[in-house]
């Protein structure tokens, strides 16, 4: 099933305007569709196109890449031969598919671009991690783009809606309510928490509509993160394994922190930092950090031993949730839907707002301060984004809410350096006493 994805424009404009003066390496946990996605783009702008998978490796091919010695005629030759595919100067495009496995192919880049016959584009899964790189030099004519997965409005795309987003889109950039919309859009949304937006889930739920099968797609990757685990994070692997299966009850707490006392009442993050890493390298996680002093450039003064961890799929995390808790998947599904409390919602909202900014290019910041005459927090901001030339806070609120106390806190303290006050929740477009309320399918927007 082919589903539109809008890293196509990307790469569109990679090759309309770099012509073959770059690679470009596609970035993506695994199973997020990086070789769909590249394989499309091969066949609709190329005359010809070879994809080598280091997954399965051919011979005479990985043996010239490797003992290449720069002949690259040589190289070619074979690569046409037992591809059985005719290369066309400027005209074809060379795949590295899941190039970790191969950190030769990756080196010889740097002469692949030079010689300038052919486009070359990467794709890999654990790329930026330093057992994979120890020994070969990156090439400066490689770029990078990170494939994430499917936002929200991709997923309308894959059921068939091509105007809901287009027209929510619209009613945010004029601060106008959606109406009696609104419920029809919020319940697609919900639909889309549930499901997620990793391709084989989608696609088994577009071919179904049934929650139940698409969950046993969502657990069966979550198996194979398992797997990769144990076999690509070395001598960390039990601590990795440990805090990924503790990510669904941290994001539970009140306060989302990560703290490391679950895993081991003497741990420190010095001994955890690498633990952390590997998990936000292979893109599995997208880690949020505690800003104390927040103005535009919030990672200047981040505590980065305090932060939050976010799966980087929300319909990951729902299903990962049922395995640590063993609530059955219609329990869940059906507890989004209706809104009941015994399930923590506001994990899936806050979750699903951390997705949607990092799909939109942003780091992820928060602010909290404790005060420890109270031991409680006296200021708590979900996120921090810089928008405008100023920093713009947003809380987000999964079901009713009286007051925005920590926002009016939080608003007096920075007042010099504060543009938009944002509360994302359930309800329409509104603004009140100062603060733009967005719906929070709307996150996508910011």
């Amino acid at each position: 099933m082919k589903f539109k994805r809008k890293i196509y424009n990307n790469l569109l404009d990679w090759k309309n305007n770099r012509r073959g003066k770059t690679a470009l390496l596609i970035e993506g946990v695994r199973r997020v569709g990086k070789s769909f996605v590249v394989t499309e783009f091969a066949k609709q702008e190329y005359k010809s196109y070879v994809i080598i998978d280091f997954s399965v490796p051919r011979p005479l091919t990985l043996d010239a890449i490797i003992n290449t010695a720069y002949d690259l005629d040589g190289l070619f030759n074979r690569i046409s031969i037992e591809y059985k595919v005719q290369l066309h100067p400027r005209e074809t495009l060379i795949i590295f598919d899941e190039v970790q496995l191969c950190p030769k192919a990756r080196q010889l880049i740097k002469h692949l671009v030079a010689d300038g016959r052919y486009d070359y584009i990467e794709t890999g899964s654990l790329v930026s991690l330093k057992t994979n790189i120890d020994d070969i030099l990156i090439p400066s004519e490689e770029e990078r783009l990170s494939l994430n997965p499917m936002d929200f409005e991709e997923f309308c795309w894959a059921m068939g809606d091509e105007v809901t987003v287009s027209f929510a889109r619209e009613c945010y950039l004029n601060c106008k309510a959606l109406g009696a919309i609104h419920d029809t859009v919020l319940k697609r949304y919900c639909e889309y928490l549930c499901v997620g937006g990793m391709p084989q889930a989608v696609e088994e739920y577009v071919k179904t509509k049934d929650y139940s099968r698409t969950d046993k797609v969502k657990r069966s990757i979550i198996d194979l993160y398992r797997n990769d685990i144990g076999k690509f994070a070395g001598n960390n692997a039990a601590k990795v394994r440990s805090i990924f299966d503790e990510i669904p009850g941290q994001l539970t707490k009140k306060d989302k922190k990560y703290s490391l006392a679950s895993l081991d009442k003497a741990a420190r993050m010095r001994t955890y930092e690498d633990s952390f890493d590997w998990l936000s390298d292979a893109k599995i996680v997208n880690p949020s950090y505690n800003a104390t002093d927040p103005t535009v450039g919030m990672a200047l003064s981040s505590d980065f031993a305090t932060r939050k961890i976010y799966m980087a799929d929300t319909g990951l995390l729902l299903s990962h949730a049922l395995q640590m808790d063993n609530v059955t998947e219609t329990e869940l599904y059906e507890a989004i839907f209706t809104g009941e409390v015994y399930f923590n919602n506001g994990m899936i909202a806050e979750n699903a707002v951390a997705q949607s900014l990092v799909a939109s290019g942003k780091s992820l910041f928060f602010y909290s301060r404790h005060n420890r005459e109270t031991h409680r927090n006296e200021i708590e901001i979900d996120f921090l984004i810089r928008k405008d030339g100023a920093v713009t806070p947003i809380e987000v609120k999964s079901g009713k809410y009286r007051s925005h106390a920590s926002l009016d806190k939080f608003s007096t303290k920075f007042a010099d350096r504060i543009g938009e006050r944002i509360i994302l929740y359930t309800k329409d477009v509104a603004e009140r006493d100062g603060v733009i309320h967005l719906p929070i399918y709307m996150a996508m927007f910011l």
